[in-house]
């Protein structure tokens, strides 16, 4: 597996505008995720700068748009149970890949956080996304969680966070680019 910082590591990528950056910030980062527990890991260091982000956002500000790619079988779901396991869901996580969308109500020490879990695979036609009515959930302070973000060719709107998943070996490499300056701080804190 190629040499990457490990799972709360920091990469020393030069100041570059990829898609979906934030002009003029350093680019992705990139983690190694050898196994389960360095995604448990980077999860938990991941739920950590959401809550903390949550304690200095204005009410109704609090909301991050977090959206997960990568082939099938590339640890989207497993990786989105890990975060909310980190945030303190206790319950049974399920993939939304029939019902589009899993609803998760966690408390944290700054109040509840409702969390929302897209899967949009199964759309055939981006204008499906306008047809669900889901739009309402990505304003005030919930966190989002899109596997499949492709397939709303882009209805969803700039992500704070892109997770971008790829079987490297036996485990995993991700690379997460920050598209807002609240995805910044939460990529920063990890």
């Amino acid at each position: 597996m190629p040499e990457y910082p490990a799972a709360g590591g920091t990469s020393d990528d030069p100041v570059g505008d990829a898609p979906g950056q934030i002009s003029g910030t350093p680019g992705p980062r990139i983690f190694a995720l050898p196994d389960e527990p360095a995604t448990e890991t980077f999860a938990a260091r991941l739920a950590q700068a959401i809550v903390a982000r949550m304690a200095t956002a204005p009410s109704g500000k609090r909301g991050l748009h977090v959206q997960l790619s990568g082939d099938l079988g590339a640890g989207k779901t497993t990786f989105v149970r890990a975060l909310l396991r980190a945030l303190g869901h206790v319950g049974r996580v399920k993939s939304p890949t029939y019902t589009l969308c899993e609803p998760y109500n966690i408390s944290t020490p700054n109040g509840p956080l409702p969390v929302y879990h897209f899967d949009l695979y199964r759309f055939g036609d981006p204008a499906e996304w306008h047809d669900t009515g889901f739009r309402e959930h990505f304003a005030g302070d919930a966190l989002c969680l899109v596997e499949w973000p492709e397939k709303a060719a882009g209805l969803l709107g700039t992500p704070d966070l892109t997770l971008a998943l790829e079987p490297e070996g036996d485990g995993r490499r991700l690379t997460v680019t920050a598209g807002t300056p609240a995805g910044l701080a939460c990529l920063y804190s990890c």
